[in-house]
């Protein structure tokens, strides 16, 4: 019969050996140092500007600003704040990043599936256009793109007349008409946002009822009436008015219109062809990341090229795309900072005169930090959330 050992007593571990107890240990230190390096460096901060007598704080953003800016999407002028010329500033950075984020977005994505045709010469041309504008820096396609439409085009008074001697074309930009201020433009935009909306719904709803009955419905053609017709509608309901104000030449320069600023242009010009060879890299890769079962399996349902990829391959891909494209998305929004290089007004230019006229450097390059990390995260949450959400889920 077999006698039972007794137990061993457990030996005792020194905290010191006790992996909870020291990983908790470093964590505090390394809080705790890089709490006072951060002290540190404020503090110090703070008694230099002391010292040299700069004023501190975020006093100056309500005194006037004194100095124009050449391109706003709100009324301003020198006689507003400090804080309404950033926030110009900022509109103007986001217009060119939201307006960059779409159009190369599109772009890119024709460019990686011409990439992948059987069409020789379109594949070469797509192979072309990615290699000559993903290996020069963007700097130096910003530089290029403003000097042609600088220089190429006329000055106002030679301006390029089109569309009856309504839309002008020169090296100050392209001017053209638009309407003058009515109560019925507000209700139009709320119209838009709905037809959107319901633009959305509709795609949704064609959705579920193709997968309960398989029959297609013209989702596109439905979304473009909705989103045209209903403000079209308002505009007609509202008295349909016509007045508009027509640009026309004084003295060195146009008035009347609006204008579409070369400095606008080529920052737009130069995101939008950079950043697209990137994406179309990235589109043209999460492609070939699929078996090729699937485009056989679909090319056997007679299904069409275009079709395969569009309803077959690409929704597949995204899976695969949408992660890198995030990279890209945030890129677009930080490249914007070199507007400055070629005159545009951006959020860093704003600041940049900011900067001089008041000297608090250390405030206003927190403010520009903190817009862009606003900006990013903001991207990045909202691409999370879509990746999570075309994301393959267990059943």
């Amino acid at each position: 019969m077999a006698i039972a050992q007794p137990a061993l007593p457990k030996a005792k571990v020194a905290p010191w050996n006790d992996p909870v107890i020291r990983g908790w240990f470093f964590q505090i230190v390394v809080i705790g140092a890089v709490t006072l390096l951060a002290w540190y460096l404020v503090s110090n901060t703070l008694d230099n500007l002391h010292r040299q007598k700069i004023a501190t704080g975020f006093d100056y953003l309500g005194r006037e600003s004194g100095f124009e800016i050449g391109d706003t999407m709100i009324p301003y002028s020198p006689a507003d704040t400090y804080a309404r010329a950033i926030f110009v500033g900022m509109l103007n950075t986001l217009r060119v990043a939201i307006l960059g984020i779409i159009l190369s977005t599109i772009l890119g994505t024709l460019i990686g599936i011409g990439r992948l045709s059987p069409n020789w010469l379109l594949s070469k041309i797509c192979e072309w256009y990615v290699e000559a504008f993903r290996n020069v820096p963007l700097l130096l396609w910003l530089f290029l793109f403003y000097k042609v439409i600088s220089e190429a085009f006329p000055g106002p008074r030679q301006a390029i007349s089109l569309l009856w001697d309504t839309i002008f074309l020169s090296n100050r930009g392209l001017y053209f008409p638009v309407p003058f201020a009515h109560d019925v433009h507000s209700w139009m935009g709320l119209g838009l946002l709905v037809g959107i909306a319901a633009a959305w719904a509709i795609g949704r709803w064609a959705k579920a009822r193709q997968a309960a009955t398989g029959q297609p419905f013209p989702t596109i053609w439905a979304s473009i009436g909705v989103i045209i017709g209903l403000p079209l509608l308002i505009w007609l309901f509202g008295g349909a008015p016509l007045d508009f104000s027509v640009p026309y030449i004084k003295g060195f320069n146009f008035e009347g219109g609006t204008v579409i600023q070369p400095e606008f242009t080529a920052l737009l010009l130069g995101l939008v062809v950079y950043t697209s060879a990137f994406i179309a890299e990235i589109v043209r890769s999460g492609i070939l990341a699929l078996h090729k079962g699937q485009s056989e399996a679909a090319y056997s349902l007679g299904l069409s090229r275009s079709q395969a990829t569009r309803l077959v391959l690409l929704p597949q891909a995204l899976r695969v795309i949408v992660p890198p494209m995030t990279s890209q998305y945030l890129n677009i929004t930080k490249n914007s900072s070199l507007a400055i290089a070629i005159g545009y007004p951006d959020l860093v230019a704003s600041v940049n005169v900011t900067i001089n006229q008041t000297g608090q450097a250390v405030e206003n390059v927190l403010i520009i930090m903190a817009a862009y990390l606003t900006v990013s995260l903001s991207i990045s949450l909202f691409m999370n959330w879509y990746n999570r959400r075309i994301a393959l889920k267990e059943r």
